[in-house]
């Protein structure tokens, strides 16, 4: 994919602030959600500064060559109620996430260091094309159903129910989706790198003029927008390291401190170890896009800690473990804007917008529907991405269409593997299977394994 904006480059400062916002766009939407599901007091704006801050960690770790953003990681969200159920308090809870983070951020720094004594050349050993390319398009795929629960509904609640007409809803929510198609594939110039933004401020406009006219004339049914966030604005972060104080003197008075630790940690660790799996899917994907190897440079090894470190981070400040975002991969895709100068002023929008009240709350009342619309285009541009790494893949060789199929269906089925306690998660199952049926169909037997013809090469021949 030819980039107009390499690494290196660096926009015009218009342009700059632009491109920025259209990434903030692209990643606030998982980022802010994830405290909002958990619950316990977790801050959206301390977990959008977390996230922030975290990528600017993870930039100066692999040397500023890799375009992409930190969010929170929805991998650890069970392992984060668990947290909090099982304390005493929230502060403890608290204190069981930022520790959760860390023992995960741990695991990336352990894997860091023996990468940089292995080498990459086993990784593309044991997970070459015909694996990674399927498991790209899970990592979109699997979203895909989160974004089609998004956009049947607005954010105005009645009695904890949408009052929204589901109708209206998806129009809302489709009227998203088209305007990014059609600024992508029909604008000109400048407009045709800012599709996102475009298709959200639309969206945005028409829904807000929808709720304006039910609530003047009492029609619920396209009220979609809930204003009323903006009554009660919030200026500064909660930050979750604020209530370790309180969570250490809960501890001596009430808990056991190892017992709590060896809770958290068998929480946190082992999903760790599947969350590698996507972060090599992810950098693999950012490097076709960018076309430029970032598993050689910066290296795995600077990838995973910075991605480690960068966790850590955004668990300390907003509680919420990070990873890299498809969703800001994506984003990178659509605006042909891998200039890495643009993250950076991402991530320094997101620390400033996490304490300016007004612009986080017009997040916060971007209603799912536009969501809905907004995911529908960025998971699918992740899929897409996959499927288009199989393009050197020999088709008509049985083996890879046995190692692709294994994949698409155990991940698009949902498998869960559960083994004494432990949650291996649908990418990490699909990853396993698929580089397990890698080895059967590659194992050399005594008499060759006959291959169907490629039937495009014996006529070309002819």
């Amino acid at each position: 994919m030819q980039m107009l904006y390499h690494v290196k480059d660096r926009p015009s400062p218009g342009r700059l602030i632009v491109f920025a916002l259209q990434q903030l766009l692209a990643i606030i939407a998982g980022t802010i959600t994830l405290p909002l599901i958990v619950g316990n007091g977790l801050s959206q704006s301390a977990a959008l500064f977390g996230a922030s801050l975290g990528t600017l960690v993870y930039l100066l770790i692999t040397k500023f060559k890799s375009p992409v953003f930190l969010g929170s990681s929805f991998t650890y969200l069970g392992s984060m109620f668990s947290a909090f159920a099982g304390a005493a308090t929230a502060a403890i809870g608290y204190f069981g996430v930022i520790l959760g983070a860390t023992l995960a951020g741990l695991v990336y720094v352990i894997l860091a260091i023996i990468v940089k004594k292995t080498g990459t050349k086993w990784v593309s050993k044991v997970m070459p094309p015909v694996i990674i390319g399927p498991i790209v398009m899970l990592i979109g795929l699997t979203l895909a159903p989160n974004a089609i629960a998004n956009i049947y509904s607005g954010n105005v609640l009645q009695d904890g129910v949408p009052v929204a007409s589901p109708i209206v809803c998806i129009a809302v929510g489709l009227i998203t989706l088209f305007v990014i198609v059609i600024i992508a594939t029909h604008s000109r110039g400048f407009m045709k790198l800012i599709p996102l933004i475009m298709g959200v401020f639309v969206a945005y406009i028409i829904a807000a003029v929808l709720t304006v006219i039910g609530n003047a004339t009492g029609a619920n049914n396209i009220k979609i927008i809930d204003f009323t966030p903006f009554e009660n604005i919030r200026w500064v972060p909660d930050f979750s390291f604020l209530h370790l104080g309180q969570a250490f003197r809960d501890f001596s008075e009430t808990g056991s401190f190892w017992k709590y630790f060896g809770t958290i940690a068998l929480l946190y660790v082992p999903l760790a170890f599947a969350v590698f799996a996507e972060h090599i899917a992810d950098h693999k994907n950012l490097s076709f896009i960018i076309e430029k190897d970032l598993l050689e440079e910066p290296g795995l090894h600077r990838t995973l800690l910075g991605d480690g470190v960068g966790s850590m981070v955004g668990a300390f400040f907003g509680g919420c473990p990070n990873t890299t975002y498809g969703e800001s991969i994506s984003c990178v895709a659509f605006s042909k804007n891998a200039s890495i100068i643009t993250i950076v002023v991402t991530s320094c929008l997101g620390m400033l917008i996490s304490f300016f009240g007004p612009l986080m709350t017009f997040f916060q009342t971007i209603p799912n529907c536009i969501i809905g619309g907004l995911s529908i285009a960025l998971y699918g541009y992740i899929a897409s991405s996959g499927l288009r790494m199989l393009k050197d893949v020999n088709l008509n060789d049985q083996r890879n269409i046995f190692i692709i199929s294994s994949i698409l269906v155990t991940g698009i089925g949902g498998m869960i593997i559960y083994l004494y306690g432990f949650e291996l998660p649908t990418i990490a199952c699909s990853l396993l299977v698929g580089i397990l049926v890698n080895v059967i169909t590659h194992v050399s037997p005594k008499k060759k394994v006959p291959v169907e013809p490629d039937i495009k090469n014996v006529d070309d021949q002819k």
